[in-house]
């Protein structure tokens, strides 16, 4: 089932540009939305907020793990 979105004229050149010759639109925009996808679960796994280096983990650890 298709649907029809309004975009303007600007929208609709830039998502064009990211196609290939016989690509539609659907077909480009699935792509776009994959690679979108991707990029977050990347940035989501790169993140290093919140980390601690390795060596000041390992002393972290040795610290609460005492035997």
């Amino acid at each position: 089932m298709n649907t029809t979105i309004s975009i303007s004229k600007d929208i609709r050149n830039e998502v064009k540009s990211f196609g290939a010759k016989g690509e539609t639109y659907s077909d480009i925009l699935t792509r776009l939305l994959a690679s979108a996808k991707e990029r977050q679960l990347q940035d989501l796994l790169m993140n290093s907020e919140n980390c601690v280096p390795i060596e000041e983990a390992v002393v972290r650890a040795k610290k609460k793990w005492r035997k």
